[in-house]
């Protein structure tokens, strides 16, 4: 079983896909099968440098490939769901760019289609399945810092409309809460669940998308503090602190090579855990091994989760009016 090569296809050959495509070569037998882009050109071009036997000018027509057995989607978030949806119906197995869809229904129906066809899904939160994260998870939860009671955490930077035009396009769901906020949003759903209470305020850019949105999540004896923005900078690193002591992500914390252990306000320690590549490579060989174990979710990120982290999104979203 373990020497099986999985075949990958790749739909939407944006930056992030080109960045997937190259942690793939790092992941022992996953193999790049095909590449889809509405563009011809760029498919070719795509295809050429990561070595994909086929290359295809249609989505559909690489859903149809007998040979691909899982789908990277990584085209603009307006179109997760609907493609999600058209490669599960094929029997194939999905891993989707995060955020899943630009609503919870969405959200819903994409997990429905995975357990109809009895195929995995899963959303692409890379950062669940980096070494850091994992093992201040772990850390936590062996309660080295004791009960974790605030989350500061945010994902911030200074976009311009001429060289991030989706990041600002309405149409494909831009916007700071859908790229980037639901980075510090998974960091507080994974340490402390689902909050009691969200209180979210936006700035928004005329066209109605959010350029920078915070958040306060409002648990029983816990508080996070969440921010994100298309138009400022910060600096990028993830504090968690508990009853004990506190752990520092490095910067930028969402794909952290390490952390310091604060306890009593005394550095304890430092802990360097690079990444495989540039991080991608984790999420695809947990996807690999569930579906090698035939399994349709991740343990790690599992369905439910997913749909947890879509509603808390889907609050934010109405809270601040954000026009999908």
């Amino acid at each position: 079983m373990g020497n099986r090569r999985i075949k990958w296809g790749i739909v939407g050959l944006g930056n992030i896909a080109s960045q997937f495509a190259s942690d793939l070569l790092l992941v022992e037998n996953a193999e790049l099968t095909a590449v889809a882009s509405r563009d011809l050109a760029k498919a070719e071009e795509f295809g050429g440098k990561f070595n994909a036997s086929r290359i295809y000018n249609s989505y559909d027509l690489l859903f149809e490939d007998s040979e691909v057995e899982v789908v990277y989607i990584a085209t603009p978030h307006n179109s997760h769901a609907e493609l999600s949806i058209k490669a599960l119906e094929k029997g194939k197995h999905v891993l989707c760019e995060k955020p899943m869809s630009l609503s919870y229904q969405d959200a819903q129906r994409m997990i429905g289609a995975s357990k109809k066809h009895n195929v995995f899904f899963m959303e692409a939160f890379w950062t669940r399945f980096i070494p850091s994260v994992q093992d201040v998870l772990q850390k936590i939860g062996n309660g080295i810092i004791g009960d974790v009671n605030y989350i500061k955490a945010d994902f911030a930077f200074h976009g311009s409309e001429t060289e991030n035009k989706r990041l600002f396009d309405k149409e494909l769901g831009g916007g700071a809460l859908f790229d980037i906020g639901v980075y510090p949003l998974f960091l507080s759903y994974i340490l402390l669940g689902k909050p009691k209470e969200i209180v979210a305020k936006a700035i928004k850019h005329k066209n109605d998308i959010d350029l920078q949105t915070s958040m306060i999540l409002q648990y029983e004896t816990a508080q996070s503090v969440l921010h994100a923005s298309i138009v400022s900078e910060s600096d990028m690193k993830a504090i968690i602190s508990g009853t004990k002591g506190r752990i520092e992500l490095n910067a930028p914390w969402f794909i952290a090579n390490g952390y310091s252990l604060f306890i009593n306000e005394e550095k304890e320690a430092t802990f360097t855990l690079p990444t495989l590549g540039k991080g991608y490579s984790h999420e695809i060989i947990e996807c690999q091994n569930c579906i090698l174990n035939n399994e349709i979710e991740s343990t790690l990120w599992s369905h439910q989760n997913c749909l947890d982290l879509s509603r808390i999104v889907e609050e934010i979203k109405n809270q601040i009016g954000l026009p999908f």
